[in-house]
């Protein structure tokens, strides 16, 4: 039988206002008791008295025994959440920055205190990957994880490939949307989806990283010469997180745009979809499809977790208690495409081996391998030099051979 959950739910905007619908259609054992929202002074759809601006009136509320925190701010989040968990309540949270800034924490406190963090609206929206991760997954041997988790810089791809519309263009609507924020770093920047494969990675690897050592760079300086590149190949461009086993005991991490073939799964994921593969030992590969944005979708899953609390159910995080853990390594050499405009940016970043060049006064482009680690140290020198990289997804064989003769290669 299910048990009763009072609920003080942070933050009432889209994804806020979404799960309360949801809530109220279904006849279910639980009750929004108190809503905690910043601005009193706004017009709500809902009586008064269920707001609050005093957030100790939820979180010190003794009948409160769930707190549901849907808002923007990564660390106001984490107080409100490690807070909750230390003195008994369970939370359900959808702030993909604060979960993984802090995971490995809130699984101690979890533990610590016998309270549950569930977060699956934090990662890819409706699509219930880490629920799967956690239990089909649990005793799976994971080659890797990967796909489409960001809506918005999706949703930009798609008009710019399939309408012909230019970046800005794409951008600017995804902003009136509502797909896109004002500033839109977090999406386009690859931040977003590094974030949710960090979390992924815990569930599928029992890897806790810090979002800092991972490299991320996304499709902020896309540009026409790229977009045509990509065309004639008869290819699309996707920005795409990997969570990927390199051996027994290491695990590589990063988000890059990926060039992608006719015959992959994510070549159809279009606007603010999400897509997530998972490569398998046994089960092989496996796709997810779903929407990765919006009120509805995302309070869906929101409210599958609520539902799972009524019975509770809580993560387990089986892969951080095996004897052999694995270690994060960005030593993996990848084929990328790279568009720079200054020749010295490949003194920045050292290419092991050159396959195809071009140049000519507009700009210039390389593709080859070179190593992840060497990628996150010439970052900001690639963004500065308007530069664009993308995995091409081409495999290089004997990558740690290839890194341990790499040298400099010189173009004219």
């Amino acid at each position: 039988m299910s048990k009763k959950l009072k609920i003080g739910l942070f933050g009432f905007g889209v994804v806020g206002q979404g799960l309360y619908d949801i809530t109220v259609s279904r006849h279910l054992n639980l009750e929004i008791k108190k809503i905690a929202i910043k601005d009193a002074s706004k017009k709500r759809s809902l009586p008064s008295e269920l707001f609050t601006t005093d957030r100790w009136e939820i979180l010190n509320d003794p009948e409160i025994n769930t707190v549901i925190e849907l808002i923007n701010d990564a660390e106001a989040a984490y107080e409100i959440v490690s807070y909750a968990l230390k003195n008994g309540k369970n939370v359900v949270s959808a702030n993909k920055k604060m979960i993984a800034l802090h995971l490995e924490e809130l699984v101690q406190l979890q533990r610590k205190h016998d309270t549950a963090l569930l977060y699956e609206g934090a990662v890819c929206g409706s699509i219930p990957i880490i629920r799967n991760l956690e239990e089909y997954y649990d005793n799976e041997l994971l080659y890797a994880v990967s796909g489409i988790f960001n809506g918005s810089s999706n949703y930009i791809l798609s008009k710019v490939f399939n309408e012909n519309q230019t970046y800005g263009d794409a951008l600017r609507k995804a902003q009136e949307l509502g797909f896109a924020e004002t500033d839109p770093t977090l999406d386009v920047g690859g931040y977003d989806a590094k974030f949710k494969v960090c979390i992924a990675a815990a569930h599928a690897y029992g890897l806790f990283i810090n979002p800092d050592d991972v490299l991320n760079i996304g499709i902020q300086n896309l540009h026409l010469s790229d977009m045509k590149y990509v065309s004639e190949k008869g290819q699309k461009l996707k920005l795409v997180p990997v969570a990927k086993k390199r051996n027994d005991n290491e695990v590589s991490i990063y988000v890059l745009p990926k060039l992608v073939e006719r015959d992959d799964f994510l070549y159809n994921v279009e606007n603010e979809y999400n897509g997530v593969s998972v490569q398998a030992a046994f089960a092989d590969q496996q796709f997810f499809f779903g929407k990765g944005a919006g009120g509805h979708p995302t309070g869906a899953a929101v409210f599958s977790d609520i539902s799972a609390l009524r019975y509770d159910y809580r993560y387990e995080y089986k892969k951080t208690l095996v004897e052999e853990k694995v270690d994060f390594n960005n030593e993996e050499v990848i084929q990328v495409y790279l568009r720079f405009n200054q020749q010295r940016l490949l003194q920045e970043l050292p290419f092991i081996s050159i396959d195809e060049t071009f140049s000519c006064k507009q700009y210039h482009y390389v593709v080859g391998s070179v190593r992840l680690a060497d990628i996150f140290n010439a970052k900001d020198a690639i963004l500065a030099d308007g530069a664009f990289i993308a995995d091409t997804g081409k495999y290089v064989a004997h990558t740690e051979t290839l890194a341990e003769e790499a040298v400099c290669c010189n173009i004219d």
